[in-house]
């Protein structure tokens, strides 16, 4: 009988223990393959987080990390939150994956003072997806006089009920870029933000705005149509995808050299095996022809790596963007 008692006492407590945490039995229990990914991102379709999401999770198919391609879905709204908190409230299995620019992970704690996420504590880094530069476009309000970033900001000072600029979300890098970019000449430019690229570049081909500050492969189609005119992009050196276009650098905006990535994350007590295979997986589609060239039509580069790769530049940006915040003057109150 004491024999049956303790039989009993040993085999209840893992149930005690799953009970208390409902994901640790998921996360033991992990097993690689996964039937499913599914790829969560908190931007529209059509947009740079959305290519990069569904050109990568494409390739994931027959890897040792899943058998089919990963899904994706868009949450949109709360300015990408809303995604972020999807997947921090996911099973830790590998089977949920987010897919974000750095904004949300390395910015956004510097101006929401009640994040409901802790990047650093509730997320895993997986791997970096792609790499891409910014750009300030503007539509047919500016005359085509505007050629350069000076001469859009001597207009916007000339026309200010007009001066204003879009971005894909309030907080994010490109609106940041924008108000830097204001404050550099002293040139009020409102703000307004989007739920990502797409509506915005929208309404600036309608004359609805005046510009717009966002991964500048969103314009590439309609600046080689005529439609927008990029005036500069953020990186170091010029982009390959539209050479003919100087840098924030070259025009006297050094300041403005900024290029963001989008990484994938996984929720925190991912186990260490899922993680590693989750990188395996979305390094070797980075390496793919086909992944490489569908990104460069949006004006993305591949980057891959380490998990602690990632997790060290998530921490660099997150320093260097406190400052730039406090500087700005911008809150989620604000």
């Amino acid at each position: 009988m004491q024999q049956r008692r303790d039989f009993l006492k040993h085999a209840a407590a893992p149930v005690a223990l799953a009970a208390l945490n409902p994901w640790g039995a998921w996360a033991q229990n992990a097993s690689l393959p996964l039937e499913q990914v599914k790829i969560v991102n908190g931007f529209p379709a059509g947009g740079t987080a959305d290519v990069t999401s569904r050109r990568i999770g494409d390739k994931l198919a027959g890897s040792a990390y899943t058998r089919g391609p990963g899904v994706v879905e868009n949450k949109t709204g709360a300015a990408g939150r809303i995604a972020v908190e999807a997947v921090k409230n996911a099973a830790p299995d590998g089977a949920t994956l987010l897919l974000t620019p750095y904004s949300m992970m390395s910015i956004y704690p510097h101006i929401y003072s009640k994040l409901s996420y802790d990047p650093f504590k509730d997320f895993v880094p997986v791997c970096l997806g792609s790499m891409l530069a910014h750009g300030l476009a503007v539509g047919p309000m500016v005359p085509a006089s505007v050629k350069t970033v000076n001469d859009y900001l001597a207009w916007a000072r000339a026309n200010p009920k007009d001066a204003n600029y879009g971005s894909p979300a309030a907080g994010s890098t490109p609106h940041f870029l924008g108000a830097l970019m204001g404050l550099s000449q002293n040139v009020d430019l409102k703000h307004v933000p989007y739920r990502g690229s797409v509506p915005g570049v929208a309404d600036m081909i309608g004359g609805q705005l005046a510009s717009m500050v966002t991964p500048h492969g969103d314009f590439i189609a309609n600046h080689k149509a005529g439609k927008i005119r990029i005036l500069a992009t953020s990186g170091k050196a010029r982009s390959p995808f539209v050479p003919e276009v100087p840098t924030f650098a070259e025009q006297g905006f050094p300041d403005l050299t900024v290029e963001e990535w989008f990484g994938f994350y996984a929720p925190a007590k991912t186990p260490t095996a899922v993680v590693t295979a989750a990188n395996a997986a979305i390094n070797a589609a980075l390496k793919d022809r086909m992944v490489i060239d569908s990104l460069a039509v949006s004006g993305l580069t591949p980057l891959g790596g380490t998990p602690d790769d990632m997790a060290r530049d998530m921490k660099r940006q997150y320093d260097h963007w406190g400052p730039i915040v406090k500087r700005i003057g911008f809150t989620a109150e604000s």
